[in-house]
């Protein structure tokens, strides 16, 4: 597994907050204006998270 020491589980925050933002057309430039409290390496790990969980996996299936 990929190391993501910036990735964090927590109810009391948003999920998905980064990602949902650049895929809503914001660039990283405005993501760090509203929430100053991300870093640049923050958006890129969370980039690099979304796309390692979206990675294509093959799976066998039962034959009928």
């Amino acid at each position: 597994m990929t190391e993501f020491d910036r990735i964090t589980l927590d109810p009391a925050i948003m999920g998905g907050l980064i990602v949902g933002q650049i895929a809503s057309g914001r660039d990283s430039r405005q993501i760090l204006e509203d929430y100053p409290y991300l870093s640049a390496e923050d958006i890129a790990q969370a980039l690099r998270y979304a796309a390692w969980r979206a990675e294509e996996r093959e799976v066998t299936l039962a034959a009928e």
